[in-house]
């Protein structure tokens, strides 16, 4: 009798459970999960790689063309192989910076950042894992698109003016820049669907940020203009990877320096509101 009560009486032991910490690599991982495993993903990152090859080639074969016929459009009397090249690099900036808006805002629509957020209590390591993520996609993509934009663009004007190769002065410079604003963008897109939460919300200013805050800013007196439009992200970007530069446009240090300026901008915003408000 006794022998039973002490085996009762002994204290049942619960299995051991292994232990998970919340790291860096961790939240990485299942941002990059998270990344690809939308159908989204992998159409967004096709439309903007096609906009920056086709288009740069529709550039490219529209100025061979004209110097061919001797009816050169005066927009394309200056051009090289690198600004052909590129040419469809604001044709993509929109692809890549709306994905990245959906990187984040995607996740308030749905309510599955409730889910990311439970994971993952302390918050900004998500901000900073998903723009880390997918703005070196992005880099990735841009820059393989720019390489590919200008091998055949400048096999397509060989023989004229324009023509240029790598090892010319300023090309790969150009090249890589491209590829690295394009990265930002995606970024700055990516803080933009935190700050806002909203992915029609975060589309609008982006588009508003990069194709029409510029035309209107055309429309000031020229001494304002001289002032306001170098510091704007799409012109300072565009000094990143422009090959010439005047007294107009920022330096191509200069043209990086402001453009990182507007995506901690962007960041610091979403940072702030991911950590001070509800989700």
């Amino acid at each position: 009798m006794s022998t039973l009560t002490a085996t009762a009486e002994e204290p049942r032991t619960a299995p051991a459970r292994p232990a998970y910490r919340v790291t860096g690599r961790r939240v990485l991982s299942s941002e990059w999960a998270k990344l690809w495993s939308l159908r989204s993903t992998w159409i967004t990152l096709g439309l903007g790689l096609l906009f920056l090859v086709a288009f740069g080639l529709i550039a490219a074969s529209r100025y061979k063309s004209g110097t061919s016929s001797g009816h050169l459009d005066r927009d394309f009397a200056t051009s090289t192989a690198v600004s052909l090249s590129l040419f469809g690099t604001n044709f993509a900036q929109l692809a890549l910076g709306v994905l990245g808006v959906l990187v984040t805002a995607g996740e308030y629509s749905t309510g599955m950042i409730r889910s990311t957020l439970a994971a993952v209590p302390r918050r900004l390591p998500v901000l900073w894992s998903k723009a880390a993520v997918f703005g070196l996609v992005a880099l990735a993509v841009g820059t393989l698109g720019a390489f590919v934009a200008f091998l055949f663009g400048s096999g397509i004007v060989s023989g004229t003016p324009a023509a240029m190769g790598l090892s010319h002065t300023g090309v790969l410079r150009s090249l890589l820049g491209a590829g690295l604003y394009l990265g930002l963008v995606g970024v700055i897109g990516t803080a933009l669907g935190a700050l806002l939460r909203s992915v029609a919300g975060g589309i609008s200013v982006l588009v508003a940020t990069f194709m029409l805050i510029p035309g209107l800013i055309s429309l000031l007196p020229s001494s304002w203009q001289d002032n306001i439009s170098p510091y704007l992200p799409s012109n300072a970007g565009e000094s990143m990877f422009a090959l010439t530069h005047d007294s107009t446009t920022l330096s191509p240090g200069a043209g990086l320096l402001v453009f990182l300026c507007w995506t901690a901008l962007a960041l610091g915003g979403a940072a702030y509101r991911l950590a001070r408000s509800d989700v």
